[in-house]
C-alpha cells in the first residue's frame, strides 16, 4: 500500500463516517419522495428537516447499520485481505435476525436483500445468493449494493483496485450486474478521495475502471457531457428522469437512476458540502442512500473542515449512531468508535498492529470534534449552565479530551454530563409517528454497562476552586424512570488530576441506561474540568430476572397501559420465535431449529453462567456463552436423546463433547457453565459433568443467555458472575 495509515488517515476516516451519517439523516425523513413533492412541501434541502416532519434524530437506519456491520466480516475471518463473498455472506447470517435487524424485509422477490438472505438461509452461498441467474436481473440490480459499500473503501485508501475487489465481493452477496458496477464506482471514488482533490478527476478515473459497455459507464459519460455544456443541475435531473428514470429501471429502488443522482451531485456541487447535499437530497428518489454515499465521499476528500464550512451539521447528531444487529452490545455506538474499527481493520489487513487510543478506553475523544454522545443533562432543574467540547489536551496517552465548562457552579447548582449506555432516554418522549419512525428498524440492544463492572475515568480540575466530583449510573427503574446511583465524592484541588475507579453496585436487575459525572463546588464559581477518558472494564455480576417493581402477569387482571415493564426484556437480544410475557420470567420458544436470547458485550470474557431450567417437549435447551451473534457462541445443553453436551456454533453447529444423561420434560435442572480462556466446564446440580478445551479458533469473548431448539424452555432467572 502506498498510502500511509497515519493520523491524517484516521481523521479522514472519521470525517467520512460523519459524512455518511449526516447524509443519511438529511435524507431519511423524506426518503422515496419525488423531486416535485420535495419542492412543493419542503423546498431545496439546505439543512436537516426532521423538525418540520416531526421526525426523530438520531435514528436507526439500514444504510448506516449495513455499512458498519457487514465490514465485521474482516474481524470474523481473521482479517484475511483476500476475504470472499461467501465469508461476507456468513457475516450477514451472523448479524441478521430475520424480520428485525438491518435490512428492509420486503419479502423474497421484492427486496433484493431479503431475497439474498432467504437464499443464504437455505444454504446457497454468496455470490450465487445475489446472482442474476438465481434472482433475475431486476431484483439483482436494486440499490442495496451501493448503500452498504463505503466501509470497504475506507479500509483501502489510495487503492481503488482493491476497493473495487472488496466492493464486488461484498455487493455480490445480494446483488449482481449493474448494481455491482455502481457499487464499485462509489468505492473507487472514495478510495481515491484520500489522495485526489479534484472531483471531476475522481469521477472520470472511477468511470475508466469499469466496463465501457455498462449502463453505469454510459450514464456517467452522459452526465459529464451535460455538465460541460449549458445544463444546470435541475436540467440534468430532468435528463436523468428522461433517460434513466424509474419507468425504465424497474423494481422498488433500482441502482441506475439513483447512481445517476450521486454522480450529478458530485459534478454540480462545486465541491461544497452544503450545495452538494442540497442537490442530491432535493433531487429525490432514495434520498438517504444517495446522500449517505455523497456525504462519505466529501467527508473523506475534504475532511472535517469541509463538513464545517456551512451550517452546523455535527451538533444535532452529537457523534451518535445506532447499529441494531444480533450483536446487541454494539448497537448504541458513535462515529469515533466505528471509525477506529475501520482504522484497525485497515491496519490489520496491512499487517500492522492495532492502534488503541488511550489504552483502548471506551470514551477517549481522540479526534477533533468527537464527543462520543456525551451531553449535558438538560432535564435536571438544578443544573448550572454547562457546555462540552473537544479540545487539544496533551497527556501521556493522547492529545485530545472532552472539556466540560460551567458557569455559576455551586453546592445547589451542579454540573451534570452523561452518555446513554442502553435505550436513549428520548424514547419515552416519542409518541405516534415519531415512535413508529424510531422503531421502524427494530431497536435491538444490550446495555454497555452492568453491575459488577468498574467505571474508570481520568479527570482534571482546570478551575481555580476546590471541586467535588462523583461518578454515577442511572438505571431504568420503577415507572420506567431513570434512577441515579452515585459513587463516593472525590475532591479535586485546583489543577489536580486523578484517576477515579468505581465498582458498579446492584440495580435490582434493572438495565443501566446512562453513565455520567456530577460536579459541585462549595464556593460559587465558573470554570471547567477535563475528561481525558472514561472506560468500563471487568466482568458483570448480576442475576437477571423480572425486576421487583414489575408485577407478574395475573390472568384476568389488566396490566399497566403502554410500554411499561418492557425495558428489562428489551435488554436481551431475542433471536427466536417467542418469549412469553406471562408467567415465568423466561419462557422461550423456537418452533423449528435453534433460537437464542442473550445479554452482554464483548468486554465479557471469563465468567460463569447458571440457571435452573425446565424443558417442555424440545430437541435441546440450555445455556449459551461468549455469544458473538446468532452464528458464533458456545452451548451447554440437555438433549432429548438423553445426552448432555458442550457445543459450539461457528456458522454451523458442532458438538464438542457429550455424555449420556437422562433427560425428562417438565423436570427442573440446575445448569452452570464456566468459561475461562479456551477451557469450558459444565455442571449439573453443582456436579462437574463435562470439561473441554477448544483449541480450534476458540471464541474469546461475548455475552451469555439461553438457547432452545424445536420447543420451549422455561427459567426464572439467569445468573452471570
Amino acid at each position: 500500500m502506498s498510502y500511509n495509515l497515519d493520523k491524517s488517515y484516521e481523521e479522514k476516516v472519521y470525517a467520512g463516517v460523519l459524512g455518511k451519517i449526516i447524509g443519511v439523516f438529511l435524507g431519511r425523513p423524506f426518503e422515496n419522495w419525488s423531486y416535485e413533492r420535495i419542492m412543493k412541501e419542503l423546498g431545496p434541502i439546505n439543512y436537516y428537516v426532521n423538525d418540520k416532519l416531526d421526525f426523530p434524530l438520531p435514528i436507526s437506519d439500514d444504510d448506516i447499520t449495513g455499512t458498519f456491520t457487514f465490514l465485521r466480516a474482516f474481524k470474523d475471518f481473521n482479517y484475511d485481505k483476500n476475504i470472499t463473498a461467501k465469508e461476507i455472506g456468513q457475516t450477514w447470517l451472523n448479524n441478521l435476525i430475520e424480520d428485525k435487524t438491518i435490512l428492509w424485509w420486503g419479502g423474497k422477490g421484492h427486496s433484493a436483500e431479503d431475497t439474498a438472505y432467504q437464499n443464504l438461509k437455505q444454504g446457497i452461498h454468496a455470490p450465487k445468493s445475489g446472482s442474476i441467474e438465481l434472482n433475475g436481473k431486476v431484483i439483482a440490480e436494486q440499490i442495496g449494493a451501493q448503500i452498504f459499500i463505503d466501509g470497504w473503501a475506507l479500509v483501502t485508501p489510495g487503492d481503488p483496485e482493491k476497493a473495487m475487489y472488496y466492493a464486488k465481493e461484498a455487493a455480490s452477496v445480494s446483488h449482481d450486474g449493474e448494481a455491482i458496477i455502481g457499487a464499485q464506482v462509489v468505492a473507487a471514488i472514495e478510495s481515491m478521495a484520500f489522495l485526489e482533490n479534484d472531483l471531476f478527476k475522481l469521477v472520470n478515473e472511477a468511470k475508466n475502471l469499469i466496463p465501457k459497455d455498462s449502463i453505469i459507464f454510459k450514464l456517467i459519460s452522459d452526465l459529464q457531457e451535460w455538465r460541460s455544456g449549458n445544463f444546470g443541475w435541475e436540467q440534468a435531473r430532468e435528463k436523468i428522469v428522461e433517460n434513466y428514470g424509474y419507468d425504465k429501471y424497474l423494481g422498488n429502488c433500482h441502482m441506475v437512476p439513483n447512481h445517476a443522482l450521486i454522480i450529478m451531485a458530485l459534478l454540480y456541487g462545486d465541491d461544497d458540502f452544503q450545495k452538494t447535499m442540497m442537490i442530491v437530497n432535493t433531487a429525490g428518489w432514495d434520498t438517504d442512500c444517495n446522500s449517505g454515499n455523497v456525504g462519505c465521499i466529501l467527508g473523506i476528500k475534504n475532511g472535517l473542515e469541509g463538513l464545517k464550512k456551512g451550517p452546523d451539521y455535527l451538533s444535532p447528531i452529537n457523534d451518535v449512531l445506532y447499529c441494531p444487529t444480533a450483536i446487541g452490545g454494539e448497537t448504541l455506538t458513535d462515529a469515533i468508535s466505528e471509525s477506529y474499527k475501520i482504522i484497525n481493520t485497515a491496519r490489520q489487513i496491512n499487517n500492522l498492529d492495532f492502534t488503541k487510543p488511550k489504552e483502548n478506553a471506551k470514551y477517549h475523544f481522540g479526534l477533533k470534534e468527537s464527543t462520543q454522545g456525551w451531553k449535558v443533562n438538560l432535564k435536571n432543574k438544578n443544573i448550572c449552565e454547562t457546555n462540552i467540547s473537544n479540545i487539544n489536551y496533551d497527556s501521556s496517552i493522547g492529545n485530545r479530551a472532552l472539556e466540560i465548562t460551567f458557569k455559576a457552579l455551586s453546592s445547589d447548582k451542579m454540573c451534570e454530563v452523561l452518555v446513554d449506555t442502553f435505550y436513549p432516554d428520548v424514547i419515552l418522549d416519542l409518541k405516534g409517528r415519531k415512535r413508529e419512525d424510531f422503531f421502524h428498524y427494530d431497536y435491538i440492544s444490550c446495555p454497555i454497562v452492568y453491575p459488577g463492572q468498574n467505571i474508570k475515568a481520568q479527570i482534571k480540575n482546570t478551575s481555580s476552586k476546590l471541586l467535588q466530583i462523583k461518578l454515577f449510573i442511572k438505571y431504568w427503574g420503577a415507572n420506567d424512570e431513570l434512577t441515579k446511583i452515585s459513587s463516593d465524592i472525590f475532591e479535586f484541588n485546583d489543577n489536580e488530576e486523578k484517576i477515579l475507579d468505581w465498582k458498579i453496585p446492584s440495580t435490582d436487575n434493572d438495565p443501566i441506561g446512562q453513565v455520567g459525572i456530577n460536579v459541585i463546588s462549595k464556593e460559587k464559581c465558573d470554570g471547567s474540568i477535563v475528561l481525558n477518558y472514561l472506560t468500563i472494564y471487568g466482568e458483570a455480576s448480576q442475576t437477571f430476572r423480572r425486576p421487583k417493581h414489575i408485577e407478574e402477569y395475573k390472568r384476568g387482571v389488566d396490566s399497566k397501559d403502554g410500554y411499561y415493564g418492557q425495558i428489562w426484556r428489551n435488554a436481551w437480544v431475542q433471536a427466536l420465535d417467542k418469549w412469553e410475557e406471562r408467567g415465568k420470567n423466561f419462557r422461550i420458544c423456537q418452533n423449528i431449529g435453534r433460537g437464542i436470547i442473550y445479554i452482554g458485550t464483548e468486554v465479557w470474557q471469563n465468567y460463569s453462567i447458571s440457571s435452573k431450567i425446565t424443558l417442555q417437549s424440545v430437541r435441546s435447551g440450555g445455556l449459551v456463552a461468549r455469544v458473538q451473534g446468532v452464528k458464533r457462541y458456545y452451548t451447554f445443553e440437555l438433549n432429548s436423546d438423553n445426552t448432555l453436551c458442550i457445543g459450539k456454533m461457528f456458522y454451523d453447529y458442532k458438538i464438542l463433547k457429550k455424555v449420556e444423561f437422562k433427560v425428562l420434560f417438565f423436570k427442573e435442572y440446575s445448569l452452570k457453565m464456566e468459561i475461562k480462556n479456551n477451557k469450558i466446564k459444565g455442571y449439573v446440580d453443582d456436579r462437574l459433568i463435562l470439561e473441554i478445551e477448544d483449541n480450534d479458533n476458540f471464541i474469546k469473548n461475548g455475552g451469555s443467555g439461553l438457547t432452545v431448539s424445536d420447543g420451549t424452555l422455561v427459567s426464572e432467572e439467569v445468573k452471570v458472575n
